[in-house]
């Protein structure tokens, strides 16, 4: 499919006044140079103020979420590409089940613990195997808080080539895992779990919503090659501007582009919804 997104001023009036809850990508999607811009963060707070949800979701480790999802103004934060969730008090007490730790969000895995052990092992020799078979691929610097994936990063603190990126993956997949790249990170886990699935699976856990039967009043924004399968399903699917850059390797580009990049064409996503 060519990389043809229209302009997000095509976006309709009468498509946004249905939309309920925003899916966002974290890094180089709400982020510049690893922080969350200014523009960004008013966003997030605006479009919770008008009542929408707002889960990003993140190829991320839940270890580094953890301080996000207690300062910012979202439902949850759905890290690991779909496996485990931080669910903040705000929304806890909201549901229900209040947490006795206020300044802790509740951790929701997809998996059981049982399963994550074993899987964890697994990945550690994976991970293990690249560092020793593929010349300058690291484990990324977050990896201490990841529970559910390995990350070999790419462009965050070391650059990779395409064919060491290509070899990465594939390594992965010859060990049995799924494999995804983001702008920063090569991500690799056992499971059925992605982005879309932990989409699902949050709506449900968190709202008691079926996701799969509204995707037309949700939006999701990205920026990278992994968030295709997002804009793959979702109807309202948005890349900000600098997802150009991987425009040749979108089998699946999203629906619609922003002027501006980053954290900028965040805020322009948001600002288009708020204008209803």
């Amino acid at each position: 499919m060519p990389f043809a997104p229209l302009p997000l001023q095509d976006w309709s009036l009468d498509q946004r006044r249905h939309i309920v809850g925003v899916f966002t990508d974290i890094d180089d999607t709400l982020t510049s140079e690893g922080h969350i811009t200014p523009p960004a963060l008013q966003a997030l707070a605006a479009l919770k103020a008008r009542g929408l949800h707002v889960i990003p979701i993140t190829g991320r480790p839940v270890g580094w979420s953890v301080p996000f999802a207690q300062a910012w103004p979202v439902d949850a934060i759905v890290a690991e590409n779909g496996a485990v969730a931080l669910v903040g008090q705000g929304v806890t007490e909201a549901c229900g089940t209040a947490s006795s730790q206020a300044s802790e969000p509740q951790r929701r895995y997809t998996l059981d613990t049982h399963t994550r052990a074993k899987h964890f092992q697994r990945m550690q020799d994976v991970l293990a195997r690249i560092e020793r078979e593929i010349p300058g691929a690291h484990r990324s610097q977050d990896s201490q808080g990841r529970e559910t994936d390995i990350a070999i990063d790419h462009s965050e603190f070391t650059h990779l080539s395409s064919a060491a990126i290509d070899a990465v993956v594939q390594c992965m997949q010859s060990e049995g895992m799924t494999a995804t790249v983001s702008s920063i990170h090569i991500n690799g886990w056992y499971g059925q779990h992605d982005k879309f699935t932990g989409a699902c699976w949050i709506t449900r856990e968190l709202l008691g919503r079926d996701l799969t039967q509204e995707l037309h009043r949700w939006v999701y924004v990205g920026d990278s090659t992994n968030d295709q399968i997002m804009f793959q399903h979702f109807e309202h699917s948005v890349g900000v501007a600098n997802i150009q850059r991987f425009a040749d390797q979108l089998k699946h580009p999203p629906r619609y582009i922003t002027p501006s990049e980053r954290g900028a064409g965040f805020a322009e996503v948001a600002q288009a919804l708020l204008t209803i």
